[in-house]
């Protein structure tokens, strides 16, 4: 039985979808055409965070590159025009070619970089622990501005476009804040929760979701920054991770040891997930008729899309905190035991694992046959894929 309980703070309009929603003219011809895009630019590839690649991966890839950080890279990567993205705990944001793995540029911060970053219209956004939203040109790494909030940044910024035909960036803050800014770095709206935001926001049909330390899934309308509904759920069942987003519904991991899927329109969970001892912090992949999603329990985790009934678990050794991304047939994800695998989806059956030989916290980004994801080694790994 569901555990949470739904406090609607106004009914929930559909509002009219913003076409962030969907893909840009020229990937939609690329998919036509049956070519994946070369392309990951954001925290689970899109707006709706669903976590799946176009395109397909072979079944054994083999490593690309590697490039060195001084530091624990604990952020996921993001992939954009030939060119990989990311911080690193060395307080350094970098961008690495990603045919050749050798660096374009560097942007140095005044404290650690744990999110992912979005990379839109030219620019690339990343937070910092320094309580500050970074705007740099992605051809240069020349910073364009800074936005401070009261708090570290843990989560990636995300963006939609309003009725206007404007972007917006919208991003989270360990301050209780959510904040949206215009391209120029002038904030637009500012909510407020009652506690840290750990994750990303995801966006869709109009409304920013998201989750965090308040035990409460928050519905927030993009456009004027005011709160449409409100999912409370038990006391201390704090949400770690970032939802996503597919049919009117929510997916997403808490403290409470469930996954669940919540219909946004009644705020009634329509399944859940349980774990007898451990939490969920990885955000899901939303395939056709699965999810896919890491546990605390060391398992990798498949089930119904519909009803949230088991279709298997592959087991790791040590817990598995990052998010897996479905391509095609095929699942890839990190794990704390320094392993990154790639099963069949169908059956979660092992195909490859690659030993990095320490803990892996970032979730790979998956772009044009090639897999990219950070270490806790100091490294950035990035492994072809392409299909024979």
């Amino acid at each position: 039985m569901p555990s949470s309980k739904s406090s609607l703070l106004a009914p929930l309009a559909i509002a009219l979808a913003l076409s962030a929603c969907a893909p840009e003219p020229g990937e939609a011809a690329q998919v036509a055409a049956g070519v994946p895009p070369a392309d990951w630019p954001s925290h689970r590839g899109n707006p709706q965070q669903l976590g799946v690649a176009a395109g397909s991966l072979r079944a054994k890839p083999t490593l690309a590159w590697k490039f060195k950080t001084d530091s624990e890279v604990l952020a996921s990567p993001v992939v954009h025009d030939g060119t990989v993205y990311v911080g690193s705990t060395d307080n350094v944001f970098y961008a690495i070619d990603l045919a050749t793995g050798e660096e374009r540029w560097r942007h140095a911060t005044d404290d650690m970089i744990e999110g992912p970053a979005l990379v839109r219209d030219g620019a690339v956004y990343f937070g910092s622990t320094d309580f500050f939203l970074y705007a740099l040109d992605a051809k240069t790494g020349e910073r364009r501005w800074r936005y401070e909030t009261n708090e570290k940044i843990a989560g990636a910024p995300n963006w939609f476009r309003t009725a206007a035909g404007k972007t917006h960036i919208v991003v989270g803050s360990y301050d209780a804040s959510v904040y949206c800014l215009d391209t120029k770095g002038q904030e637009v709206w500012t909510y407020v929760t009652g506690d840290r935001v750990n994750g990303t926001p995801a966006i869709a049909n109009g409304e920013v979701v998201f989750g965090g330390c308040d035990a409460a899934l928050h519905l927030v309308s993009a456009e004027t920054g005011k709160g449409v509904a409100k999912v409370e759920l038990e006391r201390d069942h704090h949400i770690a991770g970032s939802a996503a987003l597919a049919d009117d519904r929510a997916f997403f991991g808490h403290y409470g040891n469930q996954f669940v899927c919540v219909d946004l329109e009644s705020g009634e969970d329509v399944w859940s997930y349980p774990s007898p001892r451990d939490a969920f912090f990885s955000s899901p992949s939303i395939g056709e008729d699965r999810v896919v999603f890491g546990g605390r329990d060391r398992k990798l985790h498949c089930v119904g899309r519909a009803d949230g009934k088991p279709l298997w678990a592959f087991k790791t050794r040590r817990r598995v905190d990052g998010s897996p991304v479905i391509c095609g047939d095929k699942v890839v994800f990190g794990s704390g035991d320094g392993r990154l695998y790639l099963l069949g989806l169908e059956k979660g059956d092992e195909l490859w694992r690659y030993e990095l030989g320490r803990s892996l916290v970032s979730s790979p980004a998956v772009a044009g046959g090639m897999i990219v994801i950070g270490s806790t080694d100091h490294h950035v790994y990035a492994f072809d894929a392409k299909p024979e």
